[in-house]
């Protein structure tokens, strides 16, 4: 598994770091049973002048390609963290759904055309 956690126009947080790591920690047993490659990409992008922080988290394996994003003007940066990863969370969760019915699905149409 390959996991990168990327700062943009900022200094390398190590608490933040440390922070990202430990919320990914869900994503990354998620993604424990799946064929390897696995990237993890998580970039931070915060706003100088505002409270308007950027991220954006990118998960990419056999299986799943998915980009979540979120920014939010009055949001501390932790929340913005945690709403991205909570995102991502759930949509590997449909795509997993959808996939285990699709597979369901692959011996069963001549059944259905019988039926009918």
């Amino acid at each position: 598994m390959h996991k990168r956690i990327t700062f943009r126009n900022m200094a390398t947080s190590t608490v933040m770091e440390e922070y990202a790591s430990k919320q990914l920690k869900k994503i990354e047993d998620f993604l424990a049973e799946e064929k390897t490659p696995i990237y993890i990409d998580l970039v931070f992008e915060p706003s100088k002048v505002h409270e308007h922080h950027r991220v954006e988290l990118r998960v990419k394996t056999p299986n799943y390609d998915r980009i979540s994003n979120y920014e939010h003007e009055g949001m501390p940066f932790y929340e913005v963290v945690d709403r991205v990863i909570d995102v991502m969370y759930y949509e590997l969760h449909e795509d997993k759904k959808r996939m285990v019915e699709d597979r369901k699905m692959v011996g069963r149409h001549e059944e259905f055309k019988k039926q009918r």
